[in-house]
């Protein structure tokens, strides 16, 4: 529904994760009999959770550690993991700043030239614990780091930027063909992000074989403060979920859309998945863990911007073990640990077998959902809140 804003000025009301609910089924379903898996291209995971492709976040080690649990770290190529031979140190260095020389010190370090040969070391690195190996690199970048990954056996390719389209105008240099790179990949690409109906259909005609959904609603992210730029992921997601869904009818191939960014706690994921995610990508919340390289912190990936950075480092602690925050037992009281116990549980309380099950839930517009009945908690600064 669009409202005028003023004189002969629409606008279309969005909507957020913490403005609606998710209605209970008709009948429900035994949690440990739902079917949570995400298929992208050929590659199978047990549970729709990828890992974002942030250096605090993921490095082969916790690409490794999250592979084993039936997820996906998506690792960055255009960080440190490529830049030095022993990324943990240089990530502790970050980690380890202050508030105030934070922004600085990581424009600095990643002023270092990304070595190709790490590019195939990392991957490589991954794939010999025998766990699908995912890596994101920016479009300036993908033709040639692309060749690289897919030689080391990489089995999907991320191509992600702050928005992402098929059309790009630019004189000063050839801009980056989505089609024609997705044709020459012999591996699955996974392209983001994006917001709008529209792009979703574009890109998908293009070849991606998954999309990223999201501008601006990382943690750790600044956009939407420093551009203005972002749709809510409620609305964003429903959208693209929306082109899917058409463009599945009309050609027979199924493009998953991967919900990015926004999601803190269990309550979001299942929000998520019932707007139309068939998986969801996730910084914070791994962060958290002690296998995660960042000590507690992380930031974005346009944090390192030498003229307009789009990213903060934030603190969000150590809380657990990444078995913990995936699998429990929860040791928190706020839903950030056990995301896949309370995404079957969501599941089954709605009577959905499968994520295309759950993806036709009735949703409800619900502002009262964080705060009703909850002045203890809200007094107290314990569960919802905190």
């Amino acid at each position: 529904m669009a409202f005028f804003i003023g004189r002969d000025r629409e606008a279309r009301r969005a909507y957020g994760f913490d403005e609606i609910a998710l209605v209970p089924g008709d009948m429900t379903v035994n949690p440990d009999e739902v079917d949570t898996s995400l298929k992208i291209g050929g590659i199978k995971l047990s549970i729709p959770f990828l890992a974002s492709a942030m250096d605090g976040v993921v490095d082969a080690s916790f690409a490794v550690a999250m592979g084993k649990m039936g997820g996906l770290g998506v690792l960055n190529l255009d960080g440190i993991n490529t830049r030095y031979e022993k990324p943990r140190e240089i990530v502790g260095q970050i980690a380890q700043a202050g508030p105030e020389q934070a922004t600085r010190l990581v424009q600095e370090l990643y002023r270092a030239p990304v070595k190709e040969r790490l590019i195939a070391e990392r991957v490589r690195e991954i794939k010999k614990a025998k766990v699908p190996c995912a890596v994101s690199t920016i479009p300036q970048n993908a033709e040639k780091f692309g060749r690289i990954a897919q030689a080391a056996g990489c089995d999907i390719f991320v191509v992600q930027s702050t928005v992402t389209t098929v059309r790009h105008r630019a004189s000063r240099y050839q801009p980056f063909d989505v089609a024609k790179f997705c044709r020459k990949m012999k591996i699955p690409v996974v392209v983001g992000n994006c917001v709008t109906y529209s792009v979703a259909t574009e890109l998908m005609e293009a070849g991606a074989a998954g999309l990223l959904i999201g501008v601006g609603p990382g943690a750790a992210c600044t956009t939407r403060g420093v551009l203005g730029l972002g749709v809510p992921q409620v609305t964003a997601t429903v959208d693209c979920a929306a082109a899917r869904d058409y463009y599945y009818k009309r050609t027979g191939r199924y493009v998953p859309i991967i919900t990015d960014g926004g999601m803190s706690t269990g309550g979001d994921i299942c929000k998520a998945v019932a707007s139309g995610s068939d998986g969801v990508m996730v910084g914070s919340a791994f962060a958290r863990s002690k296998e995660a390289p960042g000590q507690g912190y992380h930031w974005g990936m346009a944090t390192p911007h030498q003229n307009l950075p789009r990213g903060t480092r934030i603190r969000v602690g150590v809380t657990g073990s990444l078995e913990e925050i995936l699998y429990g037992p929860s040791r928190t009281d706020d839903g950030t640990q056990n995301l896949v116990g309370a995404l079957r549980t969501c599941m089954g309380a709605l009577g959905a077998a499968t994520i295309r099950e759950m993806q036709t839930a009735e949703i409800i517009i619900a502002p009262a959902i964080q705060t009703e009945g909850k002045i203890f908690q809200k007094a107290q600064r314990l569960g919802m809140g905190k």
